[in-house]
């Protein structure tokens, strides 16, 4: 699966320049699955005895876990043909994901990302197929090509789902943005498609036992509700995330600046006293035109009145670094990379429009507006 999150574990190598990362999480799992596949793997292969099943069901798992690699270095290789930066491959307790340093630029490179990983499975599975019906083996080594027909088509199937964070929810959030023209709006869509998936689950899990008259096995309830449950929480992520990317659209530095005034470094304070109600910010400019500062209206407010005559605006004023200057007519994600560049050095950055002090924006105030609903 195509994620953009971060993970802890240990760095095993690199893929074409990409750290491959395994995270603790893959370890339970391969434990555990090995546990599950035994009895299967004896089956199969019942003259290899418990040591012969043992390695055939190991050999299975890890065979899995190859499979997820390939899915994932799918995923990097398409987002690095169409400009995409990657940070990381991670194989974790529920298969892998692919971590990546931005988003993609379009609905139809999104989706040729998202389809590349379940596309490499579901070859890789029809090859071991072709494999097992035609290669003159038998049984451990007939018993593992069953098994990687099984698991890669089962695992490019399943991703194919249309529900986020499936695969087939990044291809459905891509329909979605193409026809909408807003990102958002497609992941939305396919956030909610990817809750009524995580109750399938559960339901596919739950009901043909009982239906059967029943319980269902300590390991489909377990397994069940570790799928439904990591299903429900990314579907919920990706709702939040999609509510973010509104609020980042939304953006405007003119409608969260504070109106502000220029006037010059050396003006008195008594300059500012018919501004009018509210007083607007001040913001001090030197000989060259630039803004060196603003004015601390508590400390400006208490400037005795005999002296508001002589005192500059300077003695006043809190620095502000160079290039403390952002433009009014910044919106959406450039009006974000702008104020997060120049929050690197000030959290106060004065507002321009055609070069005229217009007013001045904290980055406090684009920190509230990027929390919908507080």
């Amino acid at each position: 699966m195509a994620e953009t999150t971060r993970d802890r574990g240990w760095v095993i190598g690199r893929a074409a320049g990409v750290p491959v990362v395994l995270s603790p999480g893959w370890l339970v799992a391969a434990v555990v699955l090995t546990a599950i596949t035994l009895p299967t793997a004896r089956a199969l292969a019942p003259d290899s005895g418990d040591a012969g099943a043992l390695l055939l069901a190991l050999a299975t798992v890890l065979m899995l876990f190859g499979s997820t690699f390939l899915h994932e270095l799918s995923h990097a290789a398409v987002a690095r043909r169409h400009g995409m930066v990657v940070r990381q491959i991670v194989l974790t307790l529920l298969g892998g994901h692919t971590e990546f340093a931005d988003s993609a630029p379009r609905p139809g490179a999104s989706a040729l990302v998202a389809v590349a990983g379940p596309i490499t499975n579901i070859a890789l599975g029809l090859v071991a197929f072709v494999a097992w019906r035609t290669a003159p083996v038998t049984g451990a080594a007939a018993a593992l090509l069953l098994a990687a027909a099984v698991t890669n088509g089962f695992v490019g199937v399943f991703n194919l789902l249309p529900g986020l964070p499936l695969d087939g929810g990044r291809i459905l959030e891509s329909a979605v943005w193409a026809a909408t023209g807003r990102r958002s709006s497609g992941t939305v869509a396919a956030a909610w498609a990817g809750h009524l998936i995580a109750l399938a689950v559960v339901g596919g899990v739950l009901l043909p036992p009982f239906l059967a008259g029943r319980p269902p096995s300590l390991t489909q309830v377990v397994w069940g509700a570790i799928i439904a449950g990591f299903l429900w929480t990314g579907a919920t992520q990706s709702r939040q995330a999609a509510k973010t990317d509104r609020a980042v659209d939304a953006l405007s530095v003119r409608a969260l600046s504070r109106p502000a005034v220029g006037l010059a470094l050396d003006a008195p304070v008594a300059a500012t006293d018919n501004l009018g109600e509210p007083m607007p910010d001040i913001v001090l400019i030197a000989p060259d035109g630039s803004p060196v500062a603003y004015v601390d209206q508590a400390a400006r407010a208490a400037v005795p009145p005999d002296r508001r005559a002589v005192v500059s605006l300077v003695a006043v004023g809190v620095p502000l670094p160079p290039g403390a200057v952002i433009d009014a007519g910044l919106t959406g994600r450039a009006a974000l990379t702008a104020v997060a560049d120049v929050a690197r050095a000030t959290p106060v950055m004065v507002v321009t429009s055609n070069g005229r002090v217009v007013g001045l924006l904290r980055a406090t105030d684009v920190a509230r507006a990027m929390r919908p609903g507080t």
